[in-house]
C-alpha cells in the first residue's frame, strides 16, 4: 500500500503530533522527575566495592520500584521497559538491609515539612486511650475465664502540626 495513503491518517510529524510520541518526559506517572532524582540520588549509596562494576541503571531501578508501589502490580508484571523483576527487587531488599530507604525517607520528609514552611520536627502530641469490654465468647465456661482479661487497651497516638512559631501553653 503505498504511504500516501496512511499520511493523513497517522498524522504526520507535526508539531501537535510530536508531542504524542515524545519519550524524553517520564513514560509512567510513577518516574522520577530530574529535580526529584537530583535529591535522592546523592543518597544512593555507590556500588560495592571489590565487585563487578553496576550494569544497571539505578534511576531506572528506583522507577521500578516506584511503578510496583503506586500501582500496587505484582513485581511479576513489571513492564519490560524497567529492569527485571529479580533487580529491582535485589535492591530493594538491599537498601531496606542498609537502612537507605530510612535515609531516603528522612531527607524527603524535611524537604516536604521544609516546602510547607514547617519546622522539621512537629511540635506538639497528643496521646490518648481508652478501654473497650471485649466480645462475649460463646460455649460454656471454662477455668480459663479467670485468667482472660475482659478488657482490651487500645493506644491512639497523634501527631498534631501547630502554627509555624506558635509556642504551646506553658512553653
Amino acid at each position: 500500500m503505498p504511504a500516501t495513503r496512511f499520511a493523513g491518517s497517522l498524522g504526520t510529524w507535526t508539531a501537535d503530533n510530536r508531542g504524542r510520541y515524545d519519550r524524553s518526559k517520564p513514560r509512567y506517572p510513577s518516574d522520577l522527575t530530574d529535580d526529584e532524582w537530583a535529591l535522592i540520588e546523592p543518597l544512593i549509596p555507590p556500588a560495592r566495592p571489590g565487585g563487578n562494576k553496576r550494569e544497571a541503571d539505578v534511576r531506572e531501578i528506583v522507577n521500578g520500584i516506584l511503578y510496583v508501589l503506586s500501582t500496587g502490580c505484582q513485581w511479576q508484571a513489571i513492564p519490560t521497559d524497567l529492569p527485571p523483576r529479580s533487580t529491582e527487587n535485589g535492591y530493594l531488599v538491599r537498601w531496606r538491609d542498609d537502612r537507605t530507604l530510612d535515609r531516603l525517607h528522612h531527607a524527603l520528609y524535611l524537604k516536604c515539612r521544609e516546602l510547607a514552611e514547617r519546622r522539621a520536627n512537629p511540635t506538639a502530641a497528643i496521646i490518648d486511650s481508652q478501654s473497650v469490654k471485649s466480645a462475649e465468647k460463646g460455649g460454656s465456661r471454662s477455668i480459663r475465664t479467670a485468667t482472660m482479661p475482659a478488657k482490651r487497651s487500645a493506644l491512639i497516638a497523634l501527631l498534631v502540626d501547630t502554627d509555624p512559631g506558635r509556642s504551646l501553653p506553658g512553653s
